[in-house]
């Protein structure tokens, strides 16, 4: 598989990038990191982002990512919000769970609501379910299916006993 090729190709399955932690606001549009690649004080911010940007990338689709290395003395990272603004979170010294620990308290969504995305999610109604607890309980009663043969007999080119023998009564000759 060349997926599984490189350093720590456990990054790229998607078992790993479903297990992220950190899902962000919906305000948010831009998250920076600002990194340099030498330095101690650094080592948190670069484990950050070689563990958790896949992570957070897969996570919010809809966010711009992006990392600046050897730009800064300090490591931060800069979010920026819908309406112009941004917050600058420092992270100098910080380890990498530090770092996810203090993200998901200030910029990610609550659990309260993510689990009430997940249910909003599952209750989307589908047209084509049916069956108990769905909009129709049987695929006869979906516009353009066939209707229920006990109901409604199907026309005599459409049942296997007058297609493959003879005769109208379905007795082979």
């Amino acid at each position: 598989m060349p997926f599984m090729k490189g350093v720590a190709p456990v990054r790229r399955t998607l078992k790993y990038l479903e297990s992220g932690r950190i899902v962000l606001r919906d305000r948010i549009k831009i998250f920076t990191v600002n990194y340099n690649t030498v330095g101690d004080h650094h080592k948190g911010a670069r484990e950050f982002v070689f563990w958790c940007i896949p992570q957070i990338q897969y996570k919010n689709p809809e966010v711009q990512v992006l990392t600046f290395r050897n730009t800064t003395p300090s490591p931060f990272i800069r979010v920026f919000l819908d309406d112009g603004s941004d917050v600058v979170v420092d992270i100098d010294g910080k380890e990498n769970d530090d770092i996810q620990d203090h993200l998901i308290s200030t910029l990610c969504k609550s659990k309260k609501v993510l689990a009430e995305e997940a249910k909003a999610k599952q209750i989307t109604v589908n047209p084509a379910n049916f069956g108990y607890g769905c909009k129709v309980n049987c695929i006869c009663r979906v516009p353009g299916q066939v209707p229920c043969s006990g109901l409604i007999p199907l026309p005599k080119h459409m049942r296997g006993k007058y297609l493959f023998f003879d005769r109208d009564d379905g007795v082979t000759s």
